[in-house]
């Protein structure tokens, strides 16, 4: 294993060295004003469009577009995210990927996930007053005014979707007053898992209802444990 380990940072080194040359070669060909820069060597890469992809070097994930570095998605979604691809381009494994899903679903449904880990994070980008459609970071910025926190444009709003009836806004609750409520579930679920993995797990097969019914089948297990 180790040998077959030294094999390939011998050859990505060769290709590496490779890459160079024939950049050092071309740009000496090249007019004076244009000169191609060397950006990186990736072993494997994913992508979903030229502005969304996620490639790996040197073990570290480098993704652009992809949830993983975007604010407005809870940490939960980015990590699990980061999980899936860290398989997958570092070992080429999609059953550890799997494994990994089964398992936040499985701690989403059992209620063991911190609050801090479902936090959505928002920015306001004008008055509340301004705001034609009421979305949950507005509905939480507004429950902050109302408790004489100012609220103003720019303004990070950090919130988390509770249990409970109505629209997803309406259940919307600022991070710093969520203690003693529970969390949404299917929320979770359906608005920040499975979106986060299927984009990159329906390229191998894996839909949004094939990995919903991977949570399934794990709370099903657990039952038949009991019996």
């Amino acid at each position: 294993m180790a040998s077959e380990s030294l094999k390939q940072l011998t050859l990505e080194k060769t290709i590496k060295n490779q890459a160079q040359l024939f950049l050092k070669q071309l740009n000496s060909e090249l007019p004076e004003s244009m000169e191609l820069e060397y950006e990186g060597f990736y072993r494997r890469g994913f992508f979903v469009s030229k502005k969304r992809y996620a490639v790996i070097d040197d073990g570290t994930i480098i993704a652009k577009g992809l949830e993983l570095v975007r604010r407005d998605w809870a940490p939960v979604a980015k990590q699990i995210q980061q999980k899936v691809l860290m398989s997958i381009l570092s070992e080429g494994n999609v059953d550890d990927a799997v494994k990994s899903i089964k398992k936040v679903l499985k701690d989403i449904k059992t209620g063991t996930i911190p609050m801090k880990d479902l936090i959505i994070h928002t920015q306001i980008t004008k008055k509340l007053s301004d705001y034609k459609n009421t979305g949950p970071h507005v509905v939480a910025a507004q429950q902050l005014k109302a408790k004489g926190i100012d609220v103003s444009k720019g303004t990070i709003i950090q919130y988390v979707i509770i249990k409970g009836k109505g629209l997803i806004r309406e259940r919307a609750i600022p991070y710093d007053y969520s203690d003693g409520n529970e969390y949404d579930i299917d929320y979770y679920i359906n608005h920040q898992i499975i979106p986060a993995v299927s984009r990159i797990m329906e390229s191998f097969g894996y839909t949004k209802e094939k990995l919903i019914e991977l949570g399934e089948k794990e709370k099903q297990s657990s039952l038949d444990a009991f019996f």
